[in-house]
């Protein structure tokens, strides 16, 4: 494993959730801000803001389980809802109640949920969002080449026949410039560790689920009891310019920040714009 992941992995803590150990990483420092990740990634994702945001925030950040450090059952049934279950779980066993999201990708989705949960249980622990790109409607959701062979009758194969030239590939098409060998190489272990690769078919199953639960995800922003803000790379292929403006259409009361030569990883491409923009957002709240 590549130093700097040893060092990350030995930065933070694993829980148990239904009997699987899911990795965690935390340090305190003030109000309490939530990480999620997108797919097919980690909590790695959020490396370049980390010494940043330690600063001012505590932040706890977790890898989904089926992703980066936590295990990766063959036989389970992975969903967002249970995602969204896992990090209340993380959540209550850290003792945390009221808290701040910023979420990316399918994070954007587990955030959902979470929204939606707060309106169904009317409280009000979820301080404020951040998304950054991610489907957040599945209509201005485009997803790769790659993503689509996975969701399709032989995604199965596609995951066993999954290598570090494939993955560098298709994952390097939705930046705006390629990253380079060593993010490359550390995202490829993170995502092979403990044979992650091989449940990649049913990981992606996670963009049905956004299409049958569009009309409560999308409630839960557009009624949200707390500030949003967007931050979206536009050069982003998956969900770019083309997404940002359906967001303006369906929630015009969020703030919105787009990032320019930026695509689907404006936290790796463009980190100190992104950071610049989130503690604005923070600044700004009452």
């Amino acid at each position: 494993m590549h130093p700097a992941l040893v060092q990350w992995q030995s930065s933070g803590r694993y829980f148990q959730y239904q009997g699987h150990s899911i990795f965690y990483k935390t340090e305190r420092a003030g109000t309490p801000l939530l990480l999620l990740h997108g797919f097919p990634t980690s909590s790695w994702d959020w490396c370049s803001l980390w010494d940043a945001l330690k600063e001012k925030y505590q932040l706890i950040a977790l890898d989904f389980i089926g992703f980066g450090l936590s295990d990766k059952p063959r036989h389970y049934a992975y969903s967002l809802q249970d995602q969204a279950e896992l990090t209340e779980q993380l959540l209550k066993h850290l003792g945390i109640s009221r808290y701040h999201i910023m979420a990316h990708d399918i994070g954007d989705s587990v955030a959902q949920e979470l929204l939606a949960r707060q309106f169904d249980h009317k409280s009000n622990q979820i301080l404020s969002c951040c998304f950054l790109n991610g489907g957040l409607f599945p209509e201005t959701h485009r997803p790769t080449r790659t993503q689509k062979l996975l969701l399709g009758p032989f995604g199965f194969l596609i995951s066993r026949l999954f290598n570090y030239r494939a993955f560098s590939k298709s994952f390097s098409i939705i930046f705006s410039q390629s990253p380079s060998e060593q993010e490359l190489r550390c995202h490829y272990e993170l995502i092979t560790h403990h044979n992650g690769h091989r449940i990649a078919h049913k990981l992606i199953r996670y963009i049905l689920e956004r299409r049958v639960n569009r009309e409560r995800w999308l409630a839960a922003i557009q009624n949200a009891n707390c500030p949003l803000l967007l931050i979206d790379g536009v050069s982003d292929p998956v969900s770019g310019a083309h997404m940002v403006k359906r967001y303006r259409e369906l929630v015009p009361q969020s703030s919105v920040v787009e990032i320019e030569d930026c695509g689907h990883y404006p936290q790796l491409e463009k980190p100190a714009l992104v950071l610049q923009a989130y503690l604005t957002f923070r600044g700004n709240l009452k």
